[in-house]
């Protein structure tokens, strides 16, 4: 226990987070907001998706025409930040998907699920969850829907999509999908866009066993936001551990899994696309690994080389004919 201004520090998870004593909870990092509005070439709008608990999303779409007929194919996003950091309003969120809406020529909406610690797991995949029931009821007309989804949006060409805990959540929620199908009508995901993926373990795997140090940070993040008895091996971060559903249950067509060379998390990246591989899951796996590179890079600066060619990866697998 420490001390910093006065006031007892009980949980200290850098770099994202401090809780005091008092019961204060001081975000380090993606505290900043950006309003929705107009870019030259994409709009976007915040809409309330749960009243009751607060969930909301950011939609966005390109600016289309007037006369324009044609549906676009719809991504649900769900940001990183370790489950207990950023938001659908985090400036760099907005710009990085401007871009994607502008490259991929989508209907896209990111969903602002609850952060820990005072939502503690698994509130987020609940919120989520709750979001993807929302967006499955405009497959039927509904005076009451929103606009953008039921004038826009191909429901016969449906992602999930998001990176680092987004990444994890999408992972999930198709597992669900194939778990719970009747509850959400038919609706159906066409693939998974995973870019830097959340996973982590109890046991040490490949070039995670060289850094203990970070090693053992990376453990408290998960035990700080998930305070669960399994630890590190709870099936939601560690989806290869006995008790966890296979990946056979993927109730999706096609996975593509990003890594980055540099990224603590390549290791589980590489894992999963490697246990896709063999698993029974049906589906297609695609891999792309973008060396010299960190963690969201393509997040903190969405302009450079490389996160240019790893946005236009992710648009030419939604665009997948």
């Amino acid at each position: 226990m420490e001390t910093t201004s006065s006031k007892i520090v009980l949980h200290d998870v850098p770099p994202y987070i401090k809780v005091y004593e008092d019961g204060t909870v001081e975000r380090l990092l993606g505290t900043e907001f950006a309003p929705a509005g107009f870019d030259p070439q994409v709009s976007s709008k915040d809409v309330v998706i749960l009243p009751e608990t607060g969930v909301s999303a950011r939609l966005y779409s390109p600016n289309l025409a007037a006369d324009h007929h044609k549906k676009l194919p719809l991504v649900i996003y769900f940001h990183g930040g370790a489950f207990c950091i950023s938001s659908t309003g985090d400036p760099k969120y907005h710009d990085m998907l401007n871009i994607l809406v502008k490259e991929a020529q989508i209907i896209l909406l990111s969903i602002n699920y609850r952060l820990a610690p005072e939502n503690s797991l698994p509130a987020a995949y609940d919120d989520s969850w709750a979001a993807l029931k929302w967006v499955a009821s405009h497959m039927s007309e509904k005076l009451d829907s929103e606009i953008w989804l039921r004038q826009y949006a191909d429901f016969n060409k449906v992602f999930l999509a998001g990176d680092s805990a987004g990444a994890n959540i999408s992972h999930h929620l198709a597992i669900k999908i194939g778990l719970m199908d009747q509850e959400l009508q038919g609706f159906k995901i066409n693939g998974i866009l995973m870019v830097h993926p959340y996973f982590w373990g109890e046991e040490p795997i490949g070039a995670e066993a060289e850094n203990p140090i970070f090693k053992g940070i990376v453990d408290n993040w998960w035990r700080f936001v998930c305070p669960s008895n399994l630890g590190c091996d709870d099936p939601l971060i560690n989806p290869f551990v006995n008790g966890s559903p296979s990946l056979e249950g993927l109730a999706c067509e096609r996975i593509l899994v990003c890594v980055a060379g540099n990224d603590i998390l390549r290791e589980r990246g590489r894992f999963y696309y490697k246990a896709l591989v063999e698993s029974k899951w049906q589906g297609k796996a695609e891999f792309i690994e973008i060396e010299g590179e960190d963690h969201v890079f393509h997040i903190i600066d969405p302009k450079t080389e490389n996160s240019s060619k790893l946005i236009k990866k992710c648009a030419e697998f939604i665009n997948y004919e």
